[in-house]
């Protein structure tokens, strides 16, 4: 037997962040309703209602059979037992709290029933939703595999009343899926019509809408029939309740990357200047097709795809060509939707070469979103400034998880810190970013545990801090594999992130897309193998050792029927990254002996990456056959490969020294903030980031009046007659908040002269490059010592707010 109670509730804010179903079982009634059995309560809705209530009530009966194996009554009327009500209209005047507030719900239950009232269509789902997971149905049950316990009777009582979600949109991008979904759905789910079309985004909506997700940017790439070439598909999403948005590159709902949509052989140049009636008139098209759908907008253009506007090379030009773009796309809005153009979702993102147009005075409309991307790697690029705080419009952001591109590929298994993510993401929010987060994840698999936490944290952004933002995914999968699981969790996902930040899995070869002969080719790592190296091969290839034995233990200990949902989830990650690490590193070794020992057990790693795909797409007899191509990842990639090997020393393949940075003999343990070391505000101890796996934040970002100095005792210099000491510190490579702010620490010796460190750079540049590649910059000083202290300190001086300090090294 499952009951559900309602002291439950009281604990949701903690549901939100961990994941965990609301239950217990064998207890009884709490104060404030009496439980009711689900199985054989009747269903209720009026059919005058939303149609996704109607589809809700559907889906309830669905997942109440998925426990139990019952499916319940569903009518619209009451049955003579208990009944399950779902209405946005009936019962709202018990519920003043939500009235007029954007998808809120209300679960009531009294005299023997269960009353879930939406403020909307969508909060009467996530209300619904809401009693899903608390009777075991995992939003991931069909795309993760959570097995859904069965329990004969299901029993759910108590009262809550959910608050408004803190970002208005939320949702995903279906992205670079030429080697994933597109590759699974055409020869695997979808092979009827060979492509990804409704019936996998009829799963995808799903997923999204139980994650309290309202939008969805649809695969765009040449290789995919249009989202709209599709019959059903746009139907598909408006059953669920999901809008429609677009990436940076598809104006107006057209995908003018599908020939099918745009040919330049029937249509002719994609340049506004020149082609403008024809390019108006897809628009027009295409808002006569969906204007009676709700969804979102993207405003402006840019080139063919993802490349630059078409027409002139200057930004003052383009931003007036820009501007016209603007006024006659909202006069088409304005002919076929039947509200004010004002009240219509529209959004602008100023990214890659449309940021530049921005800065050269383009005038975008009031009340359009300005969607701020990161750099493709997790650095939010710009956040709103004072005046673009003051626009009706607000802001979002436009964030990667996965991102095909220069300097490198990161498609393949997830990487970027939980933590880093908060920090950013939370920079944007500070600054207004409250009207649209949309995620770049891919193909979905396997970035799920990624893809949960940020659309809980775009839910309820005041559940996430800077000390559980990076507990949330072990406590998550503890919740889900088992409580007592939940250390070592914590234990692996740390290690697993803390040595992706120093190298992604995916670059590992250390070659750069799209760039030089030499660039572009397979080297050497800047890991060494000789003996107290800062940068130990040996130590990271037993970290990865480690966590991969961590992992093969715990996935023994739990029940056989979650071992393919884990293995997908965190199995397949930690074991390729582990692989991919020995892949090279003993690739390197081999280099650098001529030992055919080595070479052998690079070709072992090798194989065992093809191994792990192998048994990704095969478990669950081929559920998920092709989300793990055997292609390359990429066009131009070549991490996937195998290196070559031999039987000889060779320095064929040596990292060019400019990709080669000295660290000093000494460290500052900033493990020892705010044990040893005191942090005063508003400095800030950061676990979670970094090199070694902790940072120290100097001020918040959007802390305009930030400042201080902290000092740091140095008590490893043993020459106490030197004149001057060498310090290298390493900074989290994040961009200025602003195009007229900057990146600036203050470094001092001994309240003596100081230096102020700058991390200028542009983007594109081989110092960019190698920055997002690497997590870090670092910047040498010398400064001066005062030869009459014992004692030496290192002061720390906050220049722009913000900057984040990972590792300090010195002689």
């Amino acid at each position: 037997m499952m009951r559900i109670f309602s002291k439950i509730f009281l604990l949701v804010a903690l549901s939100m962040l961990g994941g965990m179903a609301f239950g217990e079982t064998g207890s009884k009634g709490l104060a404030g309703g009496q439980s009711v059995d689900l199985v054989h309560a009747t269903i209720v809705y009026n059919t005058k209602d939303a149609a996704l209530v109607g589809k809700m009530a559907g889906v309830m009966a669905d997942d109440i059979e998925r426990v139990s194996g019952v499916r319940p009554a569903v009518a619209n009327k009451a049955g003579k037992g208990s009944n399950v009500f779902l209405s946005t209209t009936a019962f709202c005047s018990r519920h003043k709290e939500i009235r007029g507030k954007r998808e809120c719900y209300a679960i009531d239950t009294k005299g023997g029933n269960i009353f879930i009232t939406g403020s909307d269509a969508r909060g009467l789902a996530y209300g619904v939703f809401h009693i899903s997971e608390a009777i075991g149905v995992s939003p991931w049950y069909w795309f993760g595999d959570v097995p859904v316990k069965h329990c004969d009777k299901v029993e759910f009582g108590g009262n809550y009343v959910s608050k408004e979600p803190t970002i208005r949109y939320r949702g995903i991008f279906i992205n670079d899926e030429d080697w994933g979904m597109k590759t699974w759905a055409s020869l695997n789910y979808e092979k009827e019509l060979g492509d990804i079309g409704p019936k996998t985004y009829d799963r995808v909506c799903e997923l999204i809408l139980r994650l309290r997700g309202n939008m969805l940017a649809p695969a765009m790439h040449t290789c995919t029939g249009a989202f709209y070439s599709h019959m059903g598909s746009q139907e598909c999403a408006a059953e669920w309740g999901i809008m429609i948005t677009t990436s940076h590159c598809e104006p107006m709902l057209f995908n003018n990357a599908s020939k099918l949509e745009w040919d330049k052989a029937r249509d002719g140049e994609w340049n506004y200047e020149t082609n403008r009636e024809r390019i108006l008139g897809k628009f027009d098209n295409r808002l006569c097709e969906t204007s009676q759908y709700d969804n979102i907008y993207t405003m402006g253009m840019r080139g063919l795809h993802d490349e630059a506007m078409k027409g002139s090379l200057d930004n003052t030009v383009r931003a007036r060509t820009l501007e016209k773009v603007f006024a006659d796309q909202r006069a088409i809005l304005s002919r076929y939707k039947k509200e004010n153009v004002k009240e219509v979702p529209q959004i602008f993102v100023p990214y890659k070469e449309t940021l530049d147009i921005y800065d050269a005075g383009l005038k975008v409309p009031d009340d359009i979103t300005l969607v701020w991307p990161d750099d493709n790697y997790g650095y939010m690029k710009r956040v709103s400034n004072d005046a673009e705080q003051k626009r009706a419009g607000h802001s979002g952001v436009y964030y990667h998880q996965s991102y095909l591109g220069a300097p490198h590929d990161n498609l393949w298994i997830p990487s970027t810190a939980p933590v880093l993510m908060y920090e950013e993401l939370k920079k944007a929010y500070d600054a207004g970013a409250d009207r649209y987060w949309l995620l770049n994840v891919g193909d979905i698999k396997p970035i799920e545990l990624e893809m949960q936490q940020f659309m809980d944290m775009a839910y309820d952004f005041s559940a996430f801090n800077y000390q559980n933002a990076g507990q949330y995914q072990a406590a998550w999968l503890a919740s889900v594999f088992g409580e007592q699981y939940e250390s070592n969790f914590q234990y692996i996902m740390d290690n697993y992130y803390r040595l992706a930040w120093d190298r992604r899995p995916e670059f590992m070869g250390y070659e750069m897309e799209w760039d030089s002969e030499e660039n572009s080719r397979l080297h050497d790592t800047d890991f060494s193998f000789a003996k107290g190296s800062a940068r130990s091969a040996e130590k990271r290839l037993c970290d990865y050792d480690d966590i991969s034995k961590a992992y093969i233990h715990l996935s023994r200990s739990i029940s056989a029927d979650k071992r393919p949902a884990l293995f997908e989830m965190l199995g397949y990650a930690v074991l390729s990254a582990n692989q991919i690490n020995r892949k090279f590193l003993y690739a390197q070794r081999n280099h650098e002996t001529g030992n055919s020992f080595y070479a052998e057990e690079a070709k072992a790693a090798f194989d065992s990456i093809n191994v792990l795909v192998d048994r990704y797409n095969g478990q669950l007899d081929g559920k998920w056959n092709q989300m793990m191509s055997q292609l390359p990842p990429g066009w131009c990639a070549k991490y996937q490969l195998m290196p070559e090997t031999g039987d000889t020393v060779t320095t064929k393949f040596r990292l060019p020294d400019y990709q080669l940075h000295k660290e000093y003999a000494n460290r500052v343990e900033l493990g020892e903030l705010g044990r040893k070391i005191g942090v005063p505000a508003p400095f800030r101890r950061l676990d979670g980031i970094g090199t070694d796996w902790v940072g120290l934040q100097l001020g918040e970002p959007m802390d305009k009046d930030a400042h201080g100095t902290i000092s740091i005792p140095l008590d490893k210099l043993s020459d106490f007659a030197r004149d001057s000491i060498r310090i290298c510190i390493s900074v989290v490579p994040m961009w200025p908040v602003a195009y007229d702010k900057g990146n600036s620490i203050i470094v001092g010796v001994d309240n003596g002269a100081t230096v102020t460190c700058r991390n200028v750079f542009k983007e594109w540049s081989d110092e960019w490059k190698l920055q997002v590649l690497e997590n870090r910059k670092e910047f040498y000083v010398t400064l001066p010592l005062n030869k009459s202290r014992s004692i030496h300190t290192l002061n720390l001086t906050i220049g722009d707010p913000g900057q984040i300090v990972q590792r300090i090294t010195y002689e």
